[in-house]
């Protein structure tokens, strides 16, 4: 059995509201400074202001992935890309949001399983302002609607063996994953720097979320800082990373386990049908093209990359096979990395 449950961080789909906040002064601090904001007797004024990013709700979760983790102080074992998304406002000020998609994940009982999922669920959302002047935006689940998860590939050779006995079993397993993570709810939180950070459930007013780097205000925007596992002959599709405008992504990570993994920063175009390969193909398979921005991050040292990029959308694509790239498991031993990806001006 699972030593956990799916963790689907949907934390980040907040932040066009967060956005939508912060707009209307001159930023959270602005905000914070409203005479008797947590009123609890003023909740109608702070949803008001929350719905003011309702329309760009959809277009923020389909523009990126959600990690998965089997417990929040684990570390990501895949992802979840959302392919379709509708959101709407009730008349009691709740918003329903459904969503489907796909991904994949690693456990010791499938290894590899990819899968689609869908939902709809009801959000009772609001936020307060800690002493600090952030902006805790709070989505506790009213009720979760509908949940489904289907198994698309299992790489474990004996569910290739008996697939009448195994997909089912994965099918129920992962909604049983599903389910419970959907209901938790999550915490978005906007700082007087206007940074933006998150977490699963709903995180006490002035309590911040545990990561692996420690980042300073500045002039970067954080797209991930997480950990992750990656077992021998897998990959993890970090994305997609949206350049605006010409610019630079900037990686930062740290390597236990395997004694060297690839670091490729690939564009959507290459990306997307590798992606689709490691998600129809159990076993692992080679790149669609020859990555053009390569770099070896190694055990013990800081791995530390600047990325000039023209504007356009992106991968960050951690690689521990022997298929791609210069590095090549040297057991069966996973490869933990610690990251932490920006993006921001080119130097």
């Amino acid at each position: 059995m699972l030593r956990g449950r799916m963790r689907v961080r949907y934390a980040v789909l907040a932040l066009p509201f967060l956005l939508a906040v912060s707009s209307s002064g001159c930023g959270a601090t602005s905000v914070c400074k409203t005479i008797g904001i947590n009123d609890p007797s003023n909740r109608t004024m702070r949803r008001d202001l929350l719905s003011k990013g309702l329309g760009e709700f959809c277009k923020e979760m389909l523009a990126r992935n959600a990690p998965l983790k089997l417990t929040e102080d684990s570390p990501v074992i895949g992802r979840f890309y959302p392919t379709a998304c509708h959101s709407r406002q009730m008349d009691n000020g709740d918003l329903v949001m459904d969503f489907e998609g796909w991904g994949y994940a690693w456990t010791n009982v499938s290894l590899k399983v990819t899968f689609t999922a869908s939902g709809s669920v009801e959000y009772n959302q609001d936020f307060r302002c800690s002493d600090d002047n952030a902006i805790y935006a709070y989505f506790p689940v009213r009720k979760v609607v509908s949940s489904n998860f289907q198994t698309h590939v299992i790489e474990q050779k004996l569910a290739q063996l008996a697939p009448g006995w195994a997909q089912p079993f994965a099918d129920k397993l992962g909604a049983q994953m599903l389910g419970p993570k959907l209901a938790e709810g999550f915490t978005v939180i906007r700082d007087s720097d206007n940074q933006t950070d998150f977490d699963i459930g709903i995180l006490p007013l002035g309590k911040r979320p545990e990561h692996p780097f420690r980042i300073k205000a500045g002039s970067k925007t954080t797209y991930e800082n997480a950990r992750v596992e990656i077992h021998q002959n897998e990959r993890d599709f970090i994305g997609p990373i949206r350049l605006e405008k010409n610019g630079a992504i900037y990686v930062t990570a740290t390597l236990e386990g395997q004694p060297a993994i690839d670091v490729f920063v690939i564009s959507k175009e290459e990306a997307d049908p590798s992606l689709r390969w490691y998600f129809d193909v159990g076993d692992v398979t080679k790149l669609y093209a020859e990555p053009r921005i390569q770099g070896v991050a190694q055990q013990g040292l800081e791995y530390r990359a600047t990325v000039p990029l023209p504007t356009g959308t992106y991968y960050v694509v951690l690689d521990n096979t022997a298929l791609a790239g210069q590095a090549a498991p040297q057991s069966a031993v996973s490869a933990a990395v610690s990251y932490a990806i920006q993006i921001g001006d080119a130097p």
